[in-house]
């Protein structure tokens, strides 16, 4: 006789309770004596990571590209989710009930009495007395008195006494912040409303709430004291960003190398199979020269990329846009100096028309343009990075936005590199980098508007998509005892 075969069965989800605590992975919930305990979504995937490996210490390296794997976010970020989860946890600081720290390495889940159960079983509440494994251990007392009743007053202290006495560190007061939207961000603005070291606890709810969802608006224009809390939304995330702002940075500039090397390589092959009597180290050479040139570009315009994602979250698109033309514009300007005294002084040239300010600024403007576009939705609370077929697509997106700023500037009869090199190599005979053979193949006799169009548009997109992909590579977190 046959079996029937009847619909797959689904997959139990597990549930973990512990002492008088579950948590639902599946739902998302961290109930205490069956009432639900709030807390940050990354935060709450962090409690669950460590609950899943609780057999083991988990290194800070993999909880973060685990949590935090479309951003990359200070090294501060990890300490304040556990600290705020022990919160949570109701775990006395002097003892790691639950989360204990493994120096210069990372977490582990502690507690010996987890139960795993099936989460659709029954309703996710502490059940009978003794369904602990540990039933010994001493309960968590539940919150009593003033600060039981207004649960508002012992954070904002926190915050508030940070700016007079320096008392709590800045992680400390970032925890109380978070807590304080998980709260209600509004309340906690009308209480601190023109009490003394309300600018800089504002500053630190502003930044508080890209982490937090559903956190409310936190305006610094129009507040009392909005001066002061911007410079101190500035400061804050100048310290915070610093080290990270300084290896995208680096990223980006060996990103734009690599891509220039890349294109050079690729015209240098090209001249050298075509008729054009080009020698075998034409290639080799044309590399560096893309190599040195998409370097310094991308050296300008992705060290102000990466600035000013670390400072500006709001109009974040407007503020790539300008701060990738500017940097653009002067980075093209100090290169057409540099080229051009080069040619005077050593080759006697006098070529003005090499690409200059104009150049960069279209080609920097459309690099944040085609970032900010690229990774519009992958912020939360860091600097975005993509990551593996996402970041293949964001390199690409920015390469394309670079192809229309280098189609731009060639209708509008600019110089790019490839241009810059062929009016270059107009004044020396016998020069192997002219691009009239390119040319022929593409149906015209000389390096004419169709070439020059062709050309200008593939060493935009090599651009772009290097620079980006420099720009998001993910550095490894620094590990801290």
């Amino acid at each position: 006789m046959t079996a029937t075969t009847g619909p797959p069965t689904a997959v139990p989800r597990p549930r973990y309770r512990f002492g008088e605590f579950v948590v639902s992975p599946g739902r998302r919930l961290l109930l205490r004596g069956g009432s639900e305990v709030p807390v940050i979504p990354r935060y709450f995937d962090v409690l669950v990571l460590l609950i899943e490996r609780r057999h083991e210490a988990v290194h800070r390296t993999e909880i973060i590209d685990r949590v935090w794997t479309d951003v990359v976010v200070s090294d501060g970020a990890l300490s304040q989710a556990v600290r705020t989860l022990r919160r949570a946890l109701g775990e006395d600081p002097r003892a790691s009930r639950f989360i204990r720290t493994v120096a210069r390495y990372g977490y582990q889940f502690v507690y010996p009495g987890v139960v795993e159960e099936d989460d659709g079983a029954g309703p996710a509440t502490p059940g009978p007395a003794g369904i602990s494994a540990e039933p010994d251990s001493p309960a968590i007392a539940p919150e009593s008195g003033p600060a039981a009743a207004d649960p508002f007053e012992p954070l904002l202290k926190v915050l508030l006494e940070g700016s007079a006495t320096r008392d709590a560190t800045d992680e400390e007061r970032r925890d109380a912040a978070t807590q304080l939207h998980a709260l209600g961000t509004a309340e906690a603005l009308r209480r601190l409303d023109r009490r003394a070291g309300h600018e800089e606890a504002r500053a630190f709810l502003r930044e508080t709430r890209w982490d937090v969802a559903g956190a409310g608006k936190v305006p610094l224009l129009g507040s009392e004291g909005s001066l002061s809390s911007i410079l101190a939304v500035v400061r804050l995330r100048l310290r915070e960003a610093a080290r990270l702002v300084a290896s995208r940075w680096a990223g980006a500039t060996l990103g734009g190398a690599g891509a220039g090397a890349l294109a050079g390589l690729v015209g240098g092959l090209a001249l050298l199979l075509s008729e054009s009597g080009a020698t075998a180290s034409l290639p080799l050479a044309l590399a560096l020269v893309g190599a040195a040139a998409g370097g310094v570009g991308a050296c300008g315009v992705g060290a102000a990329l990466a600035a000013t994602e670390a400072l500006a979250r709001s109009a974040r698109t407007l503020a790539l846009l300008l701060a990738g033309a500017v940097a653009g514009a002067a980075t093209g300007a100090l290169a057409h100096a540099a080229v051009l005294a080069l040619l005077s002084a050593v080759f006697g040239l006098g070529l003005g028309d090499v690409g200059g300010w104009a150049e960069g600024l279209s080609i920097g403007m459309a690099s944040g343009a085609g970032y900010a576009i690229a990774t519009r939705g992958l912020r939360g609370g860091g600097l975005a990075t993509p990551r593996h077929a996402a970041r293949v697509r964001a390199a690409l997106l920015a390469g394309a936005c670079c192809a229309v700023g280098g189609l731009a500037v060639a209708l509008a009869g600019g110089r790019l590199v490839g241009a810059s090199l062929d009016l270059v190599a107009s004044g020396f005979d016998g020069s192997q980098v002219g691009l009239g053979p390119i040319a022929r193949w593409l149906g015209e006799q000389e390096f004419r508007p169709v070439t020059r169009a062709a050309v200008s548009a593939f060493e935009g997109l090599m651009f772009g998509a290097g620079l980006v992909a420099g720009l998001t590579h993910r550095p490894r977190p620094r590990i801290q005892p």
